[in-house]
């Protein structure tokens, strides 16, 4: 059985391996080399890698990026272990080296959340025909368990972030409370149902390719809004609770993304609202004046009286609002997910095709 982490005296290329008697003796050396995220794992062997490396199209040589700040890299062959043991199948693959190389880009700035007492997850928001041919969720308790492909997906990144770069907690993970979405944090846009051009299209690429966006977040914060009847209304709350004291946007302007559930996508596109309409609508709305931020101790100084009439925003620009069409059909409920400073960055996923030549 191939080790998941690199050893101190192989380069990065090689894995050492442990011989053991059958899959529950595996199952509990991982267990005792920390290899695990707390949940049973799938033996990684030498079959089941390769597997998932012809599915990916790679050589297990191949560098697919790193941490310059921890002097680390991350094989294609290292890529392949954690995504044995998280469970994916090898179809999964092309979206799991795609969502990697997205978070070692140097624009995304992996370092950052990976360390910080923040506790922020990388999400994953899968768009493209692989979204159905792999079976992804979109709809339904789309950030909740059930789905194979979502859960075993996100799983892949995380193992491979503790496993590689040693973001564990107590380590390189400095996560003051940390949240359950470390487990897995991975969805598909639900594009079937939805009005709007995919986030990957607003992103710049063709609606046929399939792509995968990562950003850093904190878990989805669901909000209520059974009352409104109009898009103004709907995308009011979203911003007023995006925009609450002790969220990380509250604290410096950064991304939000915004996970439209499919009774408020209605309401908003009926009235002809597009995604930039809603994007610039909670870029402008979503905001709080230096006043209340000087009375909660966020600024400094005495309330002056321009101070209630001036403002900060809780978002960078209205490209910085990632709207996302995601969840079920019942229920007028929406979600936003504050995010770290850092870019949100997409990347094309290969066909399967391809991938499996």
């Amino acid at each position: 059985m191939p080790s998941p982490v690199p050893s101190p005296m192989q380069s990065p290329v090689q894995s050492g391996f442990i011989e053991v008697t059958d899959d529950a003796a595996a199952l509990e050396a991982c267990y005792a080399q920390g290899w695990t995220d707390g949940l049973p794992v799938i033996p990684p062997t030498e079959e089941r890698i390769q597997s998932m490396l012809a599915a990916a199209g790679r050589n297990g040589e191949e560098i697919l990026g790193g941490i310059p700040e921890r002097n680390r890299v991350i094989t294609a062959e290292k890529l392949a272990i954690n995504a044995v043991m998280a469970g994916c199948l090898p179809e999964y693959a092309p979206v799991v080296f795609a969502a990697m190389e997205a978070m070692t880009n140097p624009t995304f700035g992996l370092h950052g959340p990976a360390t910080s007492t923040s506790g922020m997850a990388i999400l994953l928001i899968v768009n493209g025909p692989i979204v159905q041919s792999i079976g992804m969720n979109a709809r339904d308790d789309v950030f909740g368990t059930g789905n194979r492909a979502n859960a075993t997906i996100g799983r892949a990144i995380r193992l491979a972030l503790r496993n590689v770069f040693a973001s564990r907690a107590g380590e390189l993970d400095r996560s003051t409370l940390g949240t359950p979405a470390k487990f897995s944090f991975c969805i598909a846009e639900n594009e079937a149902d939805s009005p709007w051009e995919p986030l990957h299209v607003q992103r710049g690429l063709d609606q046929n390719e399939s792509a995968v966006t990562v950003v850093a977040g904190e878990g989805p914060r669901q909000v209520n809004d059974h009352h409104s009847r109009d898009p103004q209304g709907i995308l009011a709350n979203l911003a007023d609770a995006l925009s609450a004291a002790g969220t990380f946007n509250f604290q410096s302007p950064s991304t939000v993304v915004l996970a439209i559930g499919q009774e408020h996508m209605r309401t908003i596109s009926d009235a002809g609202w597009s995604k930039r309409d809603i994007q610039e609508y909670v870029y402008e709305r979503a905001k709080r004046s230096i006043a209340e931020r000087k009375r909660l101790g966020i600024e400094d100084g005495a309330v002056a009286p321009n101070d209630e009439t001036s403002y900060r925003r809780m978002v960078r620009s209205p490209e910085h609002v990632l709207v996302v069409a995601a969840g079920g059909p019942a229920g007028r409920f929406s979600s936003f997910i504050p995010c770290f400073g850092n870019q949100a960055v997409t990347r094309a996923i290969p066909a399967l095709e391809r991938s499996m030549d």
